[in-house]
């Protein structure tokens, strides 16, 4: 590793979030439809938040280049290998958002260098379906989102508008509520909860006065976010209010992968066609007795009863890789190439 060679061609995916960024380097593989188990990873580096929503655009724009330079030299290749790159990344919903990226991206990779910008929702799909788009992907970590695809390219989404306009089932909002059932026990607006004996001295405070300097000293999300798995355990030790936060949780989460269904028509007509549903994210995968992605689960197929849940045994930043794979072999046939 680190010592580069004009051998390979390569492809790179990023999977840009509010906690981290993670940029892969494959090699450029000739038939994405028989792709070989395990996947060839030259090399992966990994970052810090690159949404430049949470972070600023120097921020951002840092880290996209810095974790992009450590892969290729973890890769041990060339920048000038490098054929095509994709970057799903959160913060990224709008037109004049991928172009801003790109506009980053231009100084860096030669005009040959195909560049596809998506939000990071693409890169979890692509992860469980291997880099086509087609079907619907829930993502639950700091933030959360559904995006859903049909096979005529048509797209939609639902939540995924950060913190304050109400991202309630994700890491932030199921940790906000708990930081804001603490202040309610205390003045006596809210009934006294576990919450607060536990929470507090998980961040070495002793009142819950503390509260309002540590939450407001750095309101990121990660950092709130990281309280979920205290919320969990008081849920699991039998606290109501925690029990009820994560039950709205799994409503929110559940309710925007329905609405993405719902207006892409995945499950047909009558409501009973299959289409993948891949689940990502932390808030999804690590818990114990209360385990919030069955819950969801249990709430999408009692909905739709032909939905496959993927839980992908690739990284996003892997699918963001395909994704760019895919679309690049997809161009070369449209050009008349071999």
């Amino acid at each position: 590793m680190g010592t580069e060679s004009d051998e390979w061609e390569v492809i790179l995916g990023v999977d840009g979030g509010t906690t981290s960024t993670v940029c892969v380097c494959m090699p450029h593989l000739p038939f994405p439809d028989n792709l070989p188990d395990p996947l060839p990873i030259l090399g992966r580096a990994l970052a810090g938040c690159s949404n430049f929503n949470s972070v600023g655009e120097d921020v951002a724009r840092e880290t996209l280049e810095k974790v992009i330079e450590e892969a290729l030299f973890d890769a041990g290749v060339k920048r000038s290998a490098v054929q095509a790159v994709c970057l799903g990344l959160s913060g990224v919903n709008h037109q004049k958002d991928q172009e801003k990226i790109l506009g980053w991206l231009r100084s860096t990779f030669p005009s040959h260098v195909k560049l596809y910008i998506q939000n990071d929702a693409v890169a979890a799909l692509a992860s469980g379906t291997m880099g086509k788009l087609h079907g619907c992907v829930l993502i639950a970590g700091t933030g959360s989102i559904s995006y859903g695809f049909t096979e005529d390219g048509r797209e939609a989404r639902a939540a995924g508008a950060g913190p304050v306009l109400g991202d309630w089932g994700s890491g932030y909002g199921i940790a906000a509520q708990a930081l804001i059932a603490v202040m309610r026990a205390h003045d006596g607006r809210g009934p006294q909860t576990m919450l607060s004996s536990c929470i507090l001295p998980s961040l070495g405070l002793s009142s819950p006065d503390e509260l309002i300097g540590w939450t407001y000293a750095d309101p990121s999300w990660a950092r709130i976010a990281a309280l979920v798995p205290v919320v969990v355990s008081c849920a699991e030790d039998g606290d109501q209010i925690a029990d009820e936060i994560l039950h709205n949780a799994v409503q929110e989460l559940a309710l925007s992968v329905k609405a993405v269904v719902q207006r892409l028509r995945l499950a047909g007509e009558d409501g009973k066609g299959s289409f993948p549903v891949v689940m990502v994210g932390g808030v999804l995968g690590a818990n114990k007795k209360w385990n919030i992605g069955t819950e969801v689960t249990n709430s999408i197929l009692k909905t739709y009863p032909g939905a496959c849940v993927i839980r992908p045994k690739v990284e996003p930043a892997v699918g963001a890789a395909l994704f760019a794979l895919n679309f690049l072999m997809k161009e070369t046939v449209a050009n008349g190439h071999s």
